[in-house]
């Protein structure tokens, strides 16, 4: 039996890409794509997610790309100018969940320096009850260990809890792991389900 909705934040509660910033600062489409597939890059960026400081990655990245100091510098300091907005009718869904009182946490991948920077931006995080951060626990999904922490924290029992994720491999190890799953597509895909589930 379902008894709580865990979702995770980026590209399921609000819309990330590295261009949305970098856009501002590269006129010309093709630097700007190399500049995302090879400087700063999600999976460049995904260390921060896992727990390493931004003091370490920058100088490293700048003393490889000194041309693109002031681009690096600026993905540490105007990160959430890469978080556009919410995903559409994901934060309608969550309102209609808490308004159901339908206990809500959530798992992200998200380093603890911009966490600090990005929570204060949505009041929709006070219905949430826990949320474990990627950087602060220094485990990444879709490693089974931050399922199980998030299980003992929220105090769940395997099974009670729907996970909600874009990533189909961290759904696929949030089954392994304990939870239900749903791989998200688009907040009206995401309605039906949880219409189906009697949670909404």
């Amino acid at each position: 039996m379902i008894r709580a909705v865990v979702f995770d934040v980026g590209r399921v509660l609000v819309q990330w890409d590295l261009r949305h910033l970098f856009a501002k600062l590269i006129d010309d489409p093709e630097e700007l794509e190399w500049f995302v597939t090879h400087v700063v890059t999600p999976e460049w960026h995904f260390q921060h997610d896992a727990g390493r400081p931004l003091a370490e990655m920058l100088p490293e990245l700048k003393a490889e790309y000194p041309a693109y100091t002031a681009h690096i510098d600026a993905y540490a300091t105007r990160f959430n100018e890469t978080i556009p907005g919410p995903v559409p009718g994901s934060f309608e869904i969550v309102e209609e969940l808490a308004a159901r009182a339908v206990p809500l946490y959530a798992i992200t991948n998200f380093g603890s320096e911009f966490w600090l920077q990005f929570r204060p931006r949505y009041t929709l995080f006070d219905h949430f009850r826990d949320i474990v951060v990627s950087g602060d626990e220094k485990l990444l999904k879709p490693d089974p260990a931050i399922y199980q922490l998030a299980l003992a924290r929220f105090g769940l029992a395997p099974g009670e809890g729907l996970f909600i994720d874009d990533n189909l491999p961290n759904i696929v190890a949030a089954r392994e792991n304990g939870f239900q799953g749903h791989h998200f597509v688009d907040a009206p895909t995401l309605q039906a389900e949880l219409v189906k589930l009697g949670l909404l």
